[in-house]
């Protein structure tokens, strides 16, 4: 057995999907993450938490880092006998800044660190389907393990992901209570009207020309008729904040499935409502990465 000695570490970025109007096809790497730090034992699973869901997150073999760091080893073959993890968390969970999808792209970086010579034996394309698989889509676990805007596809049953580089300013607007990404999909429609699927192909394709090269368009390019208006009665007050900053220029959208609100823009975070927390962040350009 080929196991590394010592222990290794991640930061794994959080995400913000959709953006508006590419749901389920865009992702971008935010400047805010979590640390996580593996180190193989001689037997069992020990995990400590602190920050953001440690009271809530499970502390054995079902813990999402570990269930992704099990289906890694099971690719490479290998696996240590036991498992120590620390994890140092700053995202937020159940708030639509892809908690889940940093958690996977974390253990799977790491067990493919812990293996030797497993950078070489496990790709990118291979993780990306890997975390695919484990999340569901691909929006989020392309951006969280690529950095950068993802733009994220499913070609048959392969995952797919081409990474651009961006640099705009983003502030998060982050409620106090979080809303379940299946609740949330739970409210979507299963047919939308031809109109409306063209209108936002148009502004995702507007909006990745928007935060690359012309960001005076992103105000038209964040719009968006296929899910945000839906979910509306799930987060009645992140759609609210979201329609004031857009009346006042500010391109904002709901993140991900929500709650949080995510605007292009910065020194706008003394607009927090009460009970919510802000902060101004950029794009990270590296996603998950060993430390």
């Amino acid at each position: 057995m080929s196991i590394a000695r010592g222990p290794v570490r991640v930061h794994a970025p959080a995400t913000s999907a959709n953006l508006g109007p590419g749901f389920d096809a865009l992702g971008l790497a935010l400047t805010m993450g979590d640390l996580v730090t593996a180190e193989a034992t001689a037997g069992g699973v020990e995990i400590q938490v602190s920050g953001e869901g440690a009271a809530d997150v499970p502390r054995d073999e079902s813990h999402l880092i570990v269930r992704a760091m099990d289906a890694t080893f099971d690719l490479l073959g290998e696996r240590p006998e036991g498992l120590r993890l620390v994890c140092e968390n700053t995202i937020p969970h159940g708030r639509g800044l892809g908690s889940s999808a940093a958690a996977i792209s974390a253990g799977i970086v790491l067990a493919r660190a812990l293996v030797v010579g497993g950078e070489e034996r496990l790709d990118a394309r291979t993780m990306l389907q890997l975390a695919t698989d484990l999340e569901g889509h691909p929006d989020n676990v392309a951006a969280a393990l690529l950095g950068g805007l993802a733009i994220a596809w499913i070609d048959g049953a392969a995952a797919e992901s081409l990474r651009l580089d961006v640099d705009v300013p983003v502030t998060v607007f982050v409620p106090g209570e979080a809303v379940s990404t299946e609740k949330a999909r739970g409210l979507l429609p299963d047919v939308v009207p031809h109109g409306d699927a063209a209108f936002n192909a148009g502004r995702a394709a507007l909006l990745v020309a928007a935060l690359t090269a012309a960001p005076e368009r992103l105000i038209s390019a964040t719009e968006d008729r296929l899910h945000q208006s839906f979910r509306a009665q799930a987060m009645p007050d992140s759609y609210r904040l979201v329609r004031q900053l857009r009346v006042e220029g500010i391109p904002a959208v709901i993140s991900g499935a929500g709650p949080t609100v995510l605007a292009f823009a910065d020194g706008i975070a003394g607009a927090v409502p009460e009970g919510w927390w802000a902060a101004e962040l950029g794009v990270d350009p590296r996603g998950t990465r060993l430390l």
